[in-house]
């Protein structure tokens, strides 16, 4: 028998390593990120939360390396 309990049981991805920012910035800094329209919530340590850790890494890229991973999910208010 498969049991479901583990696959709907909530998860702590507070303590999942940060994104490996490189693979979004784009390779002409004359050209900007295509980041993917996905929804998976990131928080910066500037208390924004970003759609996904894509839009944190290139932000992180346009305004300097002060913006960092703070946790997956959104920020606390």
């Amino acid at each position: 028998h498969i049991v479901f309990s583990e696959f709907f049981k909530q998860h702590d991805y507070s303590e999942w390593p940060a994104p490996p920012c490189k693979i979004y910035y784009p390779l002409d800094p004359l050209y900007d990120a295509d980041c993917p329209e996905v929804t998976a919530y990131v928080c910066g340590t500037n208390g924004l939360t970003y759609k996904n850790e894509c839009f944190l890494c290139v932000d992180q890229w346009e305004f300097g390396p002060h913006i960092k991973f703070e946790k997956y999910g959104k920020c606390d208010v």
